[in-house]
């Protein structure tokens, strides 16, 4: 076995493989360490994409709201997560089209042509998301962003840094999506209530009412189309 897999050894020793090395050396180019800082800042942001554009997106209220109506019909866990996750971003996504397409023709192609810098890019991708986040979101949010921050009064919604559009836009959202599912809850408490109260009369007080009011909901859910309401006022409540 030595002597037949002897020239494949050797053949396997001659081989040069690439090496991978991180180190970190002193250097008098501030240059170097400019473009090596701008490298770490450009992976950090790409880790971070995913929850960066689902934050400043209709993402939030379109899965809360989702949310609140899975627990309101007392389904548990139908639809799955896989589910409700894949309806809310293809939703996201036809909310956003408008403003992915704005961004595609006024910021991506230009500068794909070398027409403009990356930073006339950057600052002309930035308006669309700008200008959907302030049009949902509440002044009241925005004015305690900006008393916490402690900036000077803006003189108009130009001056607003996106430090403070984007937690005022997270938290207008949440409480949207919440007003929402509060709604939703209404019609399915009433229901449990009625067969709560049946259940007793009855002296059936050994039977979960959830039991028995679940198929109930879900009848009274399908008989008014409720996935095309729902869906259609989430759509309505972003124009």
């Amino acid at each position: 076995m030595i002597i037949l897999l002897g020239p494949a050894i050797h053949a396997l020793q001659a081989q040069t493989l690439p090496r991978l090395s991180l180190s970190v050396a002193d250097t008098n180019n501030p240059g170097e360490v400019a473009v090596a800082l701008q490298v770490l800042f450009l992976i950090t942001i790409l880790a971070l994409a995913p929850s960066i554009l689902i934050m400043v997106t209709s993402f939030i209220r379109i899965v809360i709201v989702l949310s609140f109506l899975r627990r309101a019909l007392g389904t548990q866990t139908m639809p799955p997560d896989q589910i409700m996750i894949g309806l809310s971003l293809f939703l996201t996504f036809f909310v956003m089209m408008p403003v992915f397409t704005e961004m595609n023709e006024t910021a991506i192609q230009p500068y794909i042509a070398e027409e403009i810098e990356w930073k006339d890019a950057l600052d002309a991708a930035s308006s669309p998301i700008r200008n959907f986040m302030l049009r949902q979101v509440s002044e009241k949010d925005v004015a305690l962003f900006v008393r916490i921050s402690g900036m000077p009064p803006p003189r108009n919604v130009d001056d607003l840094p996106f430090e403070v559009i984007v937690p005022a836009f997270i938290t207008s959202e949440l409480k949207t999506g919440f007003i929402i599912g509060f709604l939703l809850f209404i019609p399915f408490l009433v229901i449990d209530m009625i067969v709560a109260s049946v259940l007793l009369s009855m002296g059936m007080m050994m039977l979960p009412p959830v039991m028995i009011s679940m198929p109930f909901k879900i009848i009274l859910f399908v008989l008014v189309d409720g996935w095309h309401l729902i869906v259609r006022q989430l759509i309505v409540s972003f124009h």
